[in-house]
């Protein structure tokens, strides 16, 4: 008699990147679940073939931003529909996106708001961080410690951009409460004042062309916000992530405090590794279409950021997609000064393709290495490991097949976002995923896209690390 399936799915033949080796193996799927891994499985329902080919970990992908609310009267191209779509179809199976606080709001209504935004939307599971733009003592101990609780254990802060940016004085308030709740904070670090002098003087000069962007936002006040972020982390001894870090100096900075022992993480993106000063600084506006904050620097700057990624100074590569149309970009017509030009760029369908095309097929970096930058070591940052960023017994069955030698020249129309352009046109690439797995259920395969909007979950994502009370070092004393 045939032997009756024993799995709902059974990815085969493919080698599989596990923590510590790549090894060919099977992958047996049980209510969504990976529930067996080993060579020559029995039948799934299901079969699956990854023969010739690379199953890595779904990505997850813990900096964009999606259907946020609307900030100084826009919103950004993507919805949960079209963000979380574009999101799978280049390999990322987990994104946590912002529900944003601005002053005067209420951070519980915002968090509300923006459930009901991802839950008939969303393609793939998905977690909210907390954006908190004002901390006043009822939004601290009434509202936030509760938000963490139900799973939005993360909280992003600003030292820049009105009606976001905290003084220092806020920043420990905020750091002292995520100490309490086992929080991690991540800290947008760039100097506000500087960011203001520089753009007021430039402006006043009538020195308003796209390059003058880059110049208002000085990799010194990169390295200075992220030398003072790690400072006030010292002295309240809780952990921080530095966002989407873009300066060498920066990097400089995050390297010495790790070298003290210091719980101090950090992300980059790929903006910053295939981006740069030259590609916003155009004759024309198009240099708008990779105008974010903070900017791509200097080609020269590009190196300082690879090695930081290599030698785990930063932690994660995460997209910090920010979709914009261009139209939105420079909607004051072709003089649109650069101050003017809203911050942000697509990216959430490219960045797991642009770093293994440049990373592992070029030479820099292992699949494992790969996979703990693009996955494991986001899930691990946020509360959402082991279930999710690692292939493992027990773990969602988030999963990608990779052809590792597709060769392709990334094209806006190949892309699935809402935005009418990406800053990576034209890019050659080596390598892409070929099939995308979301809890057990195949949801792009070779081009085509199976998934439906809502079949995504919130994650109620647990607390990264062990609460604490007062700072010993300091209170305690």
């Amino acid at each position: 008699m045939p032997t009756q399936p024993v799995f709902e799915m059974v990815i085969r033949g493919g080698r599989v990147v596990l923590p510590e080796a790549t090894v060919a193996l099977d992958i047996g799927i049980l209510n969504g679940r990976i529930s067996a891994i080993g060579p020559d499985l029995a039948p799934g329902v299901q079969e699956v073939s990854a023969n010739g080919r690379i199953v890595l970990p779904g990505g997850v992908d813990t900096h964009c931003h999606m259907d946020q609310q609307p900030w100084e009267g826009k919103s950004t191209a993507d919805d949960f529909n079209t963000g979380t779509l574009s999101a799978l179809c280049g390999g990322t199976t987990t994104v946590v996106p912002f529900a944003m606080q601005m002053r005067g709001q209420s951070l519980r209504a915002i968090v509300e708001d923006y459930h009901e935004r991802a839950r008939p939307k969303a393609h793939i599971d998905y977690g909210i961080h907390l954006i908190v733009g004002d901390p006043s003592p009822q939004v601290l101990r009434d509202e936030v410690p509760t938000l963490i609780e139900e799973g939005c254990s993360s909280i992003k802060i600003y030292l820049t951009y009105d009606g976001l940016r905290l003084d220092d004085y806020e920043v420990l308030n905020v750091l002292d409460l995520a100490r309490s709740q086992g929080a991690m904070v991540m800290v947008h670090a760039e100097n506000d004042a500087c960011i203001r002098w520089l753009t007021e003087k430039f402006v006043a000069s009538r020195k308003t062309q796209l390059r003058y962007h880059e110049k208002a936002h000085s990799p010194i006040g990169d390295r200075e916000a992220t030398h003072r972020a790690i400072s006030l982390s010292e002295l309240i001894e809780t952990p921080i992530l530095i966002s989407h870090v873009a300066a060498a100096g920066a990097v400089e900075e995050i390297r010495r405090a790790k070298a003290r022992g210091l719980p101090i993480y950090a992300e980059t993106c790929p903006q910053y590794l295939f981006l740069s000063a030259e590609d916003i600084d155009t004759h024309d506006l198009s240099g708008a279409k990779c105008v974010c904050t903070p900017p791509p620097r200097d080609k020269s700057n590009q190196p300082e950021i690879w090695r930081g990624v290599l030698d785990g100074t930063l932690d994660i590569v995460t997209s910090d997609h920010s979709p914009w149309n261009y139209a939105d970009k420079i909607s004051e017509g072709p003089d649109t000064p650069f101050n003017r030009i809203p911050n942000g760029i697509p990216g959430i369908e490219t960045r797991l393709p642009l770093m293994f095309s440049a990373g592992v097929n070029g030479g820099r970096m292992s699949l494992q290495k790969f996979a703990e930058l693009t996955a494991t070591g986001p899930a691990k940052l946020f509360g959402l490991y082991p279930q999710k960023g690692v292939i493992a017994v027990g773990s969602d069955a988030d999963l990608v097949i990779w052809d590792t030698e597709r060769e392709l020249v990334i094209q806006n129309e190949l892309l699935h976002h809402a935005t009418d352009y990406t800053p990576y046109e034209g890019q050659a690439l080596r390598g892409w995923p070929s099939v995308t797995i979301s809890r057990g259920e195949v949801v792009y395969a070779d081009g085509k896209v199976f998934s439906k909007q809502g079949r995504g979950q919130f994650i109620v994502r647990s607390r990264p690390f062990v609460p604490q009370q007062a700072p010993s070092s300091t209170l305690a004393s």
